[in-house]
Formats: C-alpha cells, structure tokens, sequence
C-alpha cells in the first residue's frame, strides 16, 4: 500500500484568528501549532456556507448548496446524493466517522462503514424557527448564548471527551490492522461551539481582566442588521464583563479542544500510523466572537465564513502557507485522491484537491464561493473571494466590496466606490456563472415554505419554540419558547 491513510479532524464555529499558529495574542493551541508547522496551512480557507447543516452537507457531497439543496439547519443530507464516503466504501475502503454528522437521522446512509455515536439534527427535524425568514422572527433562545458562559462541564464538552476517547481507541484497534486499502477516519467535535462554557482548568488560563472586548465598530449593513434583529446575541449581554466572560470560555474551548486533537495525535504517533497517515484539520464555520458587535456565524465576514485548515503528513510540505482561496467543495477531490482513488471523482464537481493547490504555485485568480439561505437571512447572501478582493452579494440590496490586503478586518466596505466598478461588475459576472442569485434565493424559500406548511404552518412552529443547540446522542431537545 503506497497511498497513506487519511484522519480528517472537525471542530465546530473555531474562529480561524483564535489560533496561536495564526497569531492570536492569548489563545494557546499548541497541538494545532505543532500540526501547522509539521504541515502546511491554507491561509484563506472558506466554509461553503457559514452555518452546521448546510457546511457539512458540502462537505459531503462536494456539491455547492443550492446543487444539494440543504439549504438551512432543517434540510439535512439524507444520503441520496453520492458522498465521497459512499463512493469509498463502494471501492473497499474502510471509512468511518466519529462524533457530529448533522445529517437527517440514524436511518440515513451516510457512507461509512461505521457511525460511531453521531450527532444529527435535533429531532429529525431541525431547526424549523430557522425556515421562518418572512417576517423574521425574534429568537428569544439566543439568550443561552449570553446567559451559559464560564467556567464548567456542558454535554458538548463530554461529548468531546468521548469522541477523543472513542477515536483513540479505533486508532489502536482498527486503525492498526491489516487493510488492502487505506483507511479514512473522520472525527468531528463540538467545541468551541456554544455553548460558551469551557472546562475550568481551561477556562482559568484565561483571566477575565485581561480580555479585551472587539472594538471594531461600523455601520451594519442592512441585511447584516436584519440578522442582527432576528438572533440579538449581544443585546442579551449584561454588561462588557459578560461579554469577556463569554470570550474567555471561547478561548477555553479552543485550548480544551486542541488538548484534544493532541492526544489523537500522540495516539497516531504511539500506534506507529503517523507514518503512513495524512491529519486534515478544519471547521465547518467560524464565529464573529463580538466583531461588530456580532455573534454565532451566518456571516460572510472573515470571523464566520473563513475557516482554519491545515494538511500534515507523508508526501505534505512542512512550514507552507498556502494563499490560493480554497473551500469545502474542495474536500471531495481531495479525499478520494488521498488514498489513491482520484479517477471515481465525478466530472461535474466544482472542487479541486487541497493539495494540488498546494503543490501548485498561487493562483491569484481562482475564486471560491459560499452562500447562505437560513435562519435570520431575509433573503439570500453569496461571497466571492477572489485574490485580494471579497465581493458579498445580497439578493435584495447593495453588495459589500473589501480589500483584504489593505483592509483585512473589514472596516471599509468599496461596493459603492465608482471606482471599484469594474472589480464589481467582474465578480456581479463571476456570480452569475455560478448560479442565479435571485432565482436560487426563491427556489430555497420555496423549499423552505413547503416543510413550514409539512409542519402545521409558521404560526405552529413559533409556538412550539426552538433550541439553541443541537442536543448530543441521547440527550432530549430542549425547546425554548417564542417569548423573552
């Protein structure tokens, strides 16, 4: 056997800037750092969509959103569609998960020879309050965000426990033995997904005086303050002690879980795998962790829509920084050409393998794209980052235009600049090539309407409440009702 085998690590809502290897003047990661410097980082990569349900039905399928279809946190993968998992199976090789999936339930057929205790989508269902998009609804539940933060154990972070421990394990049973073909393991947590508390030997190696709360202010653009309106994360803080609290048990979460990925990886290296055995890390989203004022993900800013992401191992350069613009779609092609079988990616994906792209010299001109059509989205929204520029389009109202080489945290918003019309007109055409924005922003409504209507009708659904979390396996939903 000449390919290596293949260990995908996810984490969950991991701000790519809280990371020691990108910089970040207080969060200690330094498992991921080690991983970083050993391999090669992906300095702009991208979700496809900046929210769980519909990130990880990307990353499935390799088929952009509006080609899948699971457009929001109630319209899950169920399977039907060919993963890089079934097709990987098909071909006799051992491809098991470990821990969040987010897919329609435990019946589906994800394409894993075996689901070890998976997550997926509350109930069956989902977050249905998140199909309701006109009017907006107010998410009275977005309170836990401000109100569970602090030092502490949550199910998520047993949870984690358990997929660390459960993931051990299979490395040194499993993972170990004889197989004709390499093997893909996919281990998927929680942290540092709210809620926002943290472990207190993690949470104490951050004092709360020494947080500083974001300073980055600037006018919302109006479809960012309609989200804004619907979720009210901030509004639900107390005071800015509160709000370091929160940030604080966010950086626990990140150090909790590199402790985490340390141990898997010592396991790798104990076992005598790491050898023969590339690691993947990456998120599914970011979190805008207080930019602006702004909470959760569901935005295109770098906080939410840009995810870390490194590649280590047999045949992956140490030390590379990677600036070519990559994104979940990417991931199909890269799989399967891992261990060895390139020639079963089918044509038609949009994707290209992670590590051709690095291998290749950068491509300043290659474009990727993410979308959203979910909760407090009044209509849809798509980025475009091409080179040094990011163009957000917003069905409905004025795109947003940044320069990421002068402007990084995205203060200065050039979408209404005449002389940024060309570079507007050039990505507006970009846009069109992929989809049609307005046509695909109905078609999901249309979706959308169609399982509120399933479920009793908008009114139904509001009173039955809504979650602010996906609850673990085993654990019951809890509903939090249409009132403060």
């Amino acid at each position: 056997m000449t390919e290596p085998n293949l260990l995908i690590i996810m984490d969950d809502e991991h701000n790519k800037k809280v990371l020691g290897y990108n910089g970040h003047p207080l969060v200690k990661t330094p498992n991921l750092d080690r991983l970083a410097r050993g391999g090669t980082v992906y300095e702009n990569a991208y979700s496809s969509s900046p929210i769980c349900v519909p990130a990880r039905a990307v990353f499935a399928t390799g088929q952009y959103v509006h080609d899948n279809r699971c457009w929001d946190n109630a319209i899950a993968y169920n399977g039907d569609m060919p993963s890089w998992s079934h097709l990987l199976r098909d071909a006799g090789h051992t491809v098991t998960s470990i821990g969040k999936l987010h897919y329609t339930g435990d019946d589906v057929d994800g394409g894993f020879t075996e689901q070890i205790i998976p997550m997926h989508i509350e109930a069956g269902v989902g977050d249905l309050y998140g199909l309701i998009r006109s009017p907006l609804p107010t998410r009275h539940q977005s309170a836990d965000l401000a109100r569970s933060i602090g030092p502490g154990e949550s199910s998520y972070t047993r949870y984690d426990r358990d997929i660390t421990t459960r993931t051990i394990d299979w490395l040194r049973t499993t993972g170990r033995r004889a197989h004709d073909k390499p093997w893909v393991l996919y281990a998927s947590f929680m942290s540092p997904h709210s809620p926002l508390i943290a472990p207190p030997e993690y949470f104490a190696m951050y004092p709360v005086s020494g947080i500083q709360v974001p300073t980055k202010r600037v006018p919302l653009h109006p479809w960012i303050k309609a989200w804004n309106d619907c979720y009210g994360f901030d509004s639900y803080f107390e005071s800015d002690e509160r709000r370091r609290v929160a940030i604080a048990s966010y950086l626990g979460l990140c150090s909790f879980l590199d402790a985490n990925v340390g141990k898997i990886l010592h396991a790798l290296e104990e076992t005598g795998l790491a050898h023969n055995t590339r690691v993947v890390f990456l998120s599914d989203h970011g979190d805008n962790l207080g930019s602006r004022a702004l909470w959760g993900k569901s935005t295109m800013y770098e906080e939410s829509a840009g995810v870390p992401l490194i590649s280590s191992g047999p045949g992956v350069a140490a030390g590379r920084r990677v600036k070519t613009p990559v994104s979940h779609v990417d991931f199909f092609p890269s799989i399967l050409q891992c261990v060895g079988q390139e020639g079963l990616v089918p044509a038609h994906l949009p994707g290209r393998s992670i590590f051709d792209i690095a291998d290749a010299p950068c491509d300043a001109q290659r474009i990727v794209f993410s979308e959203y059509h979910a909760a407090g989205g009044v209509s849809a929204a798509y980025m475009l980052r091409q080179g040094r520029y990011k163009y957000i389009h917003y069905t409905g109202f004025d795109p947003e235009l940044f320069d990421l080489e002068t402007d990084p945290e995205e203060v200065m918003d050039l979408g209404t600049s005449p002389s940024m019309a060309a570079v507007l007109a050039g990505f507006r055409q970009a846009l069109d090539a992929i989809c049609d924005p307005q046509a695909t922003d109905l078609a999901a409504k249309r979706d959308q309407q169609a399982l509120i209507e399933a479920h009793g009708g908008a009114e139904k659904i509001l009173a039955r409440g809504g979650s602010s979390y996906t609850p673990i396996p085993g654990e019951p939903v809890q509903l939090i009702g249409n009132q403060a």
